[in-house]
């Protein structure tokens, strides 16, 4: 099966790691990426989709200058230009709204489409959820990362029969610490972006009783922001902003805590790496998090609370919170790539109207 994959925006995040991964996994049960399609992306995102060994089409040109997201909007002009270049797919899956409501008006007629949504739809810059509801009507399978994506896949009249949970694959859980790196030390790996809250981290690095080295691993729009802010506080002696890395487990392998301090996640690989390593997780209660780091996986502390969140995290540092690893490490065991890509194999040959019984 000859699969188009299309992206809203590829960057270097979560939600595009794990259509990377997927497409990697997918290629055991004959299904090929044979292009990946993106509205918008960074030159870190085309270099991180080569090395899983896709290559990359861009409607708009790299470094080409500021316009309205394409993750969040219906743009006409990117419809028009996928049409035929979706012409030779078997099947289209789309992640991100912007994408899939694209990929549903451009796919030819007997084309399954599939859409993936990784966030919450907040529609910053203009709502298009009239748009996304005549979008259903042509998806075939939804998957919906977390219980806000759920939510809206049901408000724009998605059948709850088409709609499965979006769950992504991990990496790194068999990880060895980089040498050289502090002990004890506190670990982000994610986007340097508001959403994912690094700021709240640093805020809280400041305030821990115990001076802690922290690691701040990946990259984002907010880098700068952040860097300044460290500075600010007088850390620049232990707190590290990384910047983006292939292997970002090997930093949290052997750490004394992770922090997952995000305003919003449908569900942290972030998270799920540390678990799987037996390093405790420290996560905000928001959107899907209290599910991921719930029944004694991890530690949940309030959004927006770098005060709390420092007290958590002394709290694991002077041991008067101990959390067992075995079931943390049991719940990332089930997201390998082999075993995400299985489940979504069976889900694409249901879709596909080649192998539809």
């Amino acid at each position: 099966m000859d699969v188009v994959r299309v992206i809203g925006v590829l960057e270097e995040g979560g939600a595009q790691l794990s259509a990377l991964r997927l497409s990697s996994g997918l290629r055991a049960h004959g299904i090929d990426t044979v292009r990946l399609l993106a509205g918008q992306a960074t030159a870190g995102g085309i270099a991180m989709a080569r090395r899983y060994g896709i290559d990359v089409e861009t409607f708009v040109a790299p470094g080409s200058g500021a316009r309205p997201s394409l993750q969040w909007r219906l743009c006409s002009d990117f419809t028009d230009w996928l049409a035929p270049r979706l012409a030779c797919a078997d099947l289209v899956h789309a992640h991100m709204v912007g994408a899939w409501m694209a990929a549903a008006q451009a796919a030819p007629a007997g084309v399954a489409v599939i859409a993936s949504e990784h966030n919450a739809v907040t529609w910053p810059g203009g709502d298009f959820t009239e748009q996304a509801a005549a979008a259903s009507t042509r998806i075939d399978a939804f998957f919906a990362h977390g219980p806000a994506a759920h939510a809206f896949a049901a408000c724009i009249g998605v059948p709850e029969a088409k709609v499965h949970e979006g769950r992504s694959a991990v990496e790194g859980l068999g990880a060895t610490a980089l040498p050289g790196l502090s002990q004890p030390r506190v670990t982000f790996t994610g986007r340097l972006h508001s959403e994912k809250g690094p700021d709240l981290l640093i805020e809280a690095l400041a305030l821990t009783s115990v001076p802690v080295a922290g690691y701040l691993v990946g990259d984002g729009p907010d880098a700068m922001a952040l860097a300044a802010r460290v500075h600010a506080l007088g850390l620049d002696a232990r707190v590290q902003l990384v910047g983006w890395v292939d292997e970002p487990a090997r930093y949290v392998v052997g750490s004394a805590v992770h922090v997952v301090p995000s305003r919003e996640e449908a569900w942290s690989q972030s998270a799920v790496v540390g678990l799987g390593l037996g390093i405790p997780v420290i996560g905000t209660a928001v959107e899907g998090l209290p599910y991921t780091l719930g029944e004694g996986r991890g530690i949940l502390v309030p959004p927006e609370d770098p005060v709390t969140l420092a007290k958590a995290i002394d709290a694991v540092l002077d041991g008067s919170t101990r959390l067992d690893p075995r079931p943390g490490r049991a719940y990332a065991g089930q997201f390998s790539v082999a075993g995400i890509a299985a489940s979504y194999a069976r889900v694409y040959q249901a879709a596909h109207p080649l192998t539809r019984s």
